[in-house]
């Protein structure tokens, strides 16, 4: 029976050490909740590690016995591999990159050492509990090697990645020494998801820039696989808030605080210790609001809770400071003898206690520098069981993508968030449930478990469509069923592409001549028997005489325009027109001007926009952006707008290398029939073939109608001299 295993750095359940000896309590996040429905499945686990450094074996196997019973499985630590690997690199590199603190981040070469061999100790882990059928679903930033070195052990496998916290644009990544290898490191999963859309979007530019690979519709080819690439906005356990903000236990410590507070109003602000919350900005920013609007002396209070966290890191022990000194400035600036500005609280609240704090609160803060998404402002929503209350929220958080109906602020602008405190405070009632109620059913509906579901959902949807659309590696095996096939044939058909398949391809698409191996070796194949030789292309038929015109080879030119059998004419195809290029040119022209490096190519009836010289990502931009232009330009009219490598080719409608290769194979008939090529203008080709004959994907997309795939123009010239022996 095919498993679940979930891979995370941290176990769902803490193991810590008393004096009693060690004890286990659960996880209260976000994460544990909504994998809770996964991984206590059946036979599903959950590898981790257990929270704490343990040197003693008997130690080891307690745990492992303690929390097989509850389906994990821990990975153990060193305290070298814990200051290096998670308080190194993950915490000092990867998480103030990633959240726009470039200047927090270092640089160690021993933690970037640290962090591989850790990615390397949970893919054993992995390994030892995962079977062939497995799904395995990564998590976060402190295992964005995992997935590859998974997949280089199990090529078959099923591996998703989902990562916690926002990607950062290709400026910020390309800081990173190791950014390449983090980034095919994540490149390992089939289905990659991120928070929001425009994650996915920084992420799809810093594999175009840093590895050369373009995306199409959120797919990336990655050698011969196709991975996918998705937003999947995280929810939460909106039920269990609900319940929690509904208990008695939560309404008796609410009685409790409204008693201390009497009529004073609330806002309320509830953030982990960390410099991406943006904490001391809201303090200033309160500050403020006591500044404009003096009517709110007295009136309103700022309950501030605060999680410890990392506060022995320089950098968190410095914010607490700040944190505790702009506190005690206020409050001493403001308090007076029945009335405190702020209510600071450092430490942790059980769920009750929290829920009774969102009953309370007309009006929440969360205005982070830079969130992943942020649930906190979920579980506000959830806790809100009148519907009334605001909800001001950083447009730098991913929540803000879907709670359009908060407050949406910038963090930074002090004033703005001042004023959204007052607009909040003073908002009509009827205003406050129409808002609440729009984002109740928003957070109700896209909760945490449909999260779950619907990426395990797409990572078994994007397994299958590899597994439709894959082709099998022309094995050695198959080579000889090949060539046995050649051998007996009385006649031969070989239908060869040029760009991609018979030479590889160059920045200038001009400067692809035949070299004198090539040239040797077609020569070679036309003088055996019985055997046909074809160049299939989209090039200018010019520009294919000039190079291959003194060999007796069959042509098919520009995408099947023009045809000429060896020694013939040039033929057309059938009857077109080309009046129709001098109103598309001037278009073609405008993309020119505004792409750097690419260029127009002008055929006998068709024209072509190559962008392989431009900028990765500029390009594939104004391809998309050519391509519904010329899309509406030709929309009932006898063109049609082709894509193939870095190019765009508008011609007439019905001419394609299909149509002609099907012409020769009527023509000549043939008993052995070989067709390679390497780009979806090769589709046509291969879906016109009899199902016995040999078709070959040539490169590293494995997705086609071919039969076969091979890696590239030296193993297609390694097969073609395997016809001659």
């Amino acid at each position: 029976m095919p498993r679940t295993l979930i891979v995370s750095n941290r176990l769902p359940t803490k193991v810590l050490r008393t004096d009693e000896g060690l004890t286990f309590q659960p996880s209260e996040g976000g994460l544990a909740t909504g994998l809770g429905s996964i991984y206590k499945q059946g036979d599903n686990v959950w590898i981790g590690w257990p929270g704490l450094f343990v040197e003693d074996e008997a130690e080891e196997d307690y745990i492992r016995q303690k929390i097989r019973a509850d389906n994990m499985a821990p990975v153990f630590l060193t305290e070298a591999e814990i200051r290096d690997f998670y308080e190194g690199f993950s915490n000092s590199t990867l998480w103030p990159t990633f959240h726009y603190f470039s200047e927090f981040a270092t640089y160690e070469q021993a933690h970037w050492e640290a962090y591989v061999a850790v990615n390397e100790k949970f893919c054993a882990a992995v390994l030892a509990q995962a079977g062939p059928d497995d799904t395995i679903w990564v998590q976060d930033y402190q295992l964005l090697l995992l997935p590859a070195l998974l997949r280089a052990a199990r090529p078959e496998a099923s591996i998703g990645f989902f990562l916690h916290i926002p990607f950062p644009s290709h400026e910020l990544m390309r800081v990173l020494p190791w950014r390449n290898e983090l980034l095919r490191g994540m490149l390992g999963a089939d289905l990659i998801g991120f928070h929001t859309f425009g994650y996915m979007r920084h992420f799809l530019s810093s594999v175009a820039h840093a590895l050369g690979l373009p995306a199409q519709n959120g797919r990336i080819e990655n050698g011969n696989r196709s991975v996918r690439v998705d937003a999947f906005p995280m929810g939460i356990d909106y039920e269990r808030y609900a319940a929690a903000a509904a208990s008695d236990e939560a309404k008796g410590h609410e009685a409790r605080y409204r008693e201390a507070l009497r009529d004073t109003r609330v806002i309320l602000s509830i953030d982990r210790l960390d410099y991406t919350k943006g904490i001391a900005q809201r303090l200033r920013a309160f500050d403020l609001l006591l500044q404009r609007y003096p009517e709110w002396r007295g009136q309103v209070s700022l309950i501030m809770l605060v999680v410890p966290s990392r506060d022995q890191v320089p950098q968190y022990a410095s914010l607490k400071e700040e944190i505790d000194e702009l506190t005690g400035r206020i409050n001493s600036q403001y308090r007076t003898i029945d009335w405190n500005p702020i209510l600071y609280f450092y430490r942790s609240l059980p769920l009750e206690e929290l829920a009774a704090l969102f009953r309370i609160a007309e009006v929440a803060l969360v205005t982070p520098m830079r969130d992943g998404m942020n649930l906190v402002a979920k579980e506000y929503v959830a806790s809100r069981l009148d519907q009334q209350g605001v909800l001001i929220l950083s447009e730098r958080a991913g929540a803000a993508r879907e709670l359009s109906d908060a407050i949406i602020i910038n963090p930074t602008d002090m004033g703005q968030l001042a004023e959204a405190m007052h607009d909040a405070l003073v908002m009509p009632k009827e205003e406050q449930i129409v808002r609440m109620a729009a984002m109740q059913a928003l957070v109700k509906r896209y909760n945490v478990f449909s999260w779950t579901k619907l990426f395990l959902n797409q990572l078994a949807y994007t397994k299958m469509k590899q597994h439709t659309l894959a082709t099998e590696m022309l094995t050695e095996e198959a080579t000889k069923q090949l060539l046995a096939a050649y051998h007996t044939a009385e006649e031969r058909l070989l239908l060869l592409d040029y760009d991609g398949t018979l030479m590889a391809f160059q920045a200038d698409p001009k400067r692809v001549e035949p070299d004198q191996e090539l040239r040797l070796l077609l020569r070679a194949l036309t003088d055996l028997p019985r055997t046909r030789v074809v160049i299939i292309s989209g090039r200018d038929r010019h520009t294919l005489e000039k190079w291959l015109g003194h060999l007796p080879v069959d042509f098919i030119a520009e995408h099947g325009v023009w045809l000429r059998p060896a020694g013939e004419e040039w033929q057309l195809f059938q009857q077109l027109r080309n009046d129709w290029m001098r109103e598309l040119r001037p278009v073609l022209e405008l993309y020119v001007a505004r792409t750097a490096g690419s260029f127009i190519e002008e055929k006998d009836y068709s024209l072509v926009w190559h962008y392989r010289r431009a900028d990765a990502e500029l390009g594939e931009v104004r391809a998309r952006e050519l391509l519904s232009h010329l899309s509406f330009m030709t929309a009932n009219t006898e063109l049609q707008v082709m894509e193939g490598n870095k190019v765009l080719e508008i011609k007439a409608a019905g001419i394609n290398k299909g149509n002609a290769a099907a012409r020769w194979l009527a023509k000549y008939p043939a008993e052995f029939v070989l067709a390679l090529g390497d780009d979806r203008t090769d589709e046509d080709t291969f879906r016109a073939l009899p199902p016995e004959a040999y078709s070959v994907r040539v490169g590293t997309d494995a997705r086609s109608l071919a039969r076969f795939h091979i890696a590239g123009p030296p193993e297609v010239r390694q097969l073609l001299r395997q016809l001659l022996a």
